[in-house]
């Protein structure tokens, strides 16, 4: 192999190493986002409950919930 057919390997090498190293990268950051959201609706659901419980408990103490 020639020099330039040995440099042209080298950078389609390098170039296809930086194209995963670039998906590997994405994957990361939307397990990241997936994670997040999944937490974040998690949230959202326990500051609902909770709001639920407080309203019964202001018609359990009103005596609305009959």
């Amino acid at each position: 192999m020639d020099n330039s057919t040995n440099m042209s390997y080298q950078a389609g090498q390098t170039k296809g190493q930086a194209e995963e190293k670039g998906n590997q990268m994405m994957e990361k950051a939307s397990n990241a986002a997936q994670s997040a959201k999944e937490s974040m609706q998690e949230i959202g659901q326990q500051a609902q409950a909770k709001a639920q419980g407080a309203v019964d408990a202001v018609k359990n103490a009103t005596g609305m919930n009959k």
